[in-house]
C-alpha cells in the first residue's frame, strides 16, 4: 500500500476509535415490490451493504445513484439519506420502520445495515469533513476484506452470548475502516483533510502512542522536525484544529474507551490519558461528553448487560426516524 495511504488510514483509525464509544448495532433489512425508506440524520456513523437485488441511493442534493449487489453506502457523520426501488426524491420516501420479514418468504432486496450511535459527544472532525454520503463499488478481487466482513457481521447478528457486543463493535470498526480505505484510494484528489504529510504524521504517531506525556507544542513540533509556528499552522490546516485541541480530544476518546472496556479506577485512567488528577479528567470529560466519567461507565455497563438479551434483528437500527 502507498505510504500516503498508510498515513491517512492511521488518522482514520483514530477517528473510528472515537465513534467506537457509541452503541454498535447491526441488522438485516428485506423488502419486495415498491419500497422506499428515508433515514433521518443521527449522531454517529453508519452503513448499508446491498446483499441482493437492486436499489437506488437517494440524497437531498445529488441525483439518485443506482446500486448493485455488493455496493456499500456509508454515512460518516450520520447524514440523512434514502434507499428506494426506483429513482425518487428524499421527501417522497416514508420514514424507515422496523419490520420482521416473514421466514421463508422471498424478498426482492436485502441489505445489511450497521451503525454506531453516539449518545455523548459528537462525530470526530475528520469524519465530519468527509462527504455526507459515500457510495462505493468494492473491488472484491483486489481487496476481498469487505466481502468477508459482510459475512462475519451477518453471522454475528443473532449473537447473544458473552462478548457479543465487543465482537460487533470490532467488526463494525473493520467495516468502516475498509470502506473508507477503499474510498480514499479511489478519491485521492477529493476535498478532504490530507495527512500524507510525514512531519504531521510523525507528531500524530507520538500523540496516539503516548497520550499521558505532558506534551507541549514545542515538543510536538520537534517530533515533526519543524518550527513551532510552522508546525501549528500546518497541523491546524490539515486536521482542522490546533495541536493541543487534537491532543485533548484524543485523550478523552482514549479515556472513554478505557471507561467502557476496563474496570480500572478513574484515577488510574486519568493518569493514563495525561491528567494529573481524577478531578481534572472529570471536568474535561464533562465538557466534551456532557456527562461525568462515572455516569458514562455506569450507563455503558447497563447497556452492555441489556444488549445480551437482544438479537440483531430486534435492534432499533431501522425504526421510526432512526437511521444508519
Amino acid at each position: 500500500m502507498p505510504r500516503d495511504t498508510i498515513e491517512r488510514v492511521d488518522v482514520l483509525s483514530a477517528a473510528i476509535s472515537s465513534v467506537r464509544i457509541g452503541r454498535a448495532e447491526a441488522c438485516s433489512v428485506k423488502d419486495s415490490g415498491s419500497w422506499g425508506w428515508r433515514y433521518s440524520p443521527f449522531a454517529g456513523s453508519g452503513f448499508h451493504v446491498l446483499l441482493r437485488g437492486g436499489a437506488w441511493l437517494i440524497t437531498a442534493d445529488r441525483p439518485p445513484r443506482e446500486l448493485t449487489p455488493g455496493d456499500v453506502v456509508l454515512t460518516p457523520s450520520g447524514a440523512g439519506h434514502g434507499l428506494s426501488h426506483a429513482p425518487s426524491s428524499l421527501d417522497d420516501l416514508a420514514p424507515a420502520v422496523l419490520g420482521d420479514w416473514p421466514p421463508g418468504d422471498p424478498a426482492d432486496v436485502e441489505f445489511l445495515c450497521g451503525a454506531y450511535w453516539l449518545e455523548h459527544g459528537q462525530v470526530p472532525l475528520y469524519l465530519r469533513s468527509l462527504p455526507e454520503v459515500i457510495a462505493i463499488s468494492p473491488d472484491h478481487d483486489r481487496a476481498p476484506q469487505l466481502r468477508a466482513l459482510t459475512d462475519l457481521i451477518s453471522a454475528d447478528m443473532p449473537g447473544t452470548g458473552p462478548g457479543a457486543g465487543t465482537t460487533r463493535s470490532a467488526l463494525l470498526d473493520l467495516m468502516l475502516t475498509h470502506v473508507l480505505r477503499q474510498w480514499l484510494e479511489q478519491n485521492r484528489m477529493a476535498d478532504r483533510p490530507d495527512v500524507a504529510d510525514p512531519a504531521i504524521a510523525a507528531a500524530l504517531g507520538e500523540i496516539h502512542a503516548h497520550p499521558r506525556r505532558r506534551w507541549t507544542v514545542r515538543e510536538l513540533s520537534e517530533s515533526a522536525g519543524m518550527s513551532r509556528t510552522a508546525f501549528t499552522k500546518r497541523f491546524s490546516a490539515l486536521l482542522g484544529q490546533p495541536p493541543m485541541a487534537y491532543l485533548t480530544g484524543w485523550r478523552l476518546t482514549y479515556g472513554a474507551r478505557l471507561l467502557r472496556e476496563t474496570d480500572a479506577p478513574l484515577a488510574a485512567i486519568a493518569r493514563q490519558v495525561g491528567y494529573s488528577t481524577e478531578f481534572a479528567f472529570g471536568a474535561s470529560f464533562r465538557r466534551e461528553y456532557g456527562i461525568s466519567p462515572g455516569r458514562f461507565r455506569n450507563l455503558e455497563r447497563k447497556r452492555g448487560r441489556a444488549g445480551t438479551v437482544h438479537s440483531g434483528a430486534e435492534l432499533p437500527l431501522h425504526q421510526g426516524e432512526a437511521s444508519p
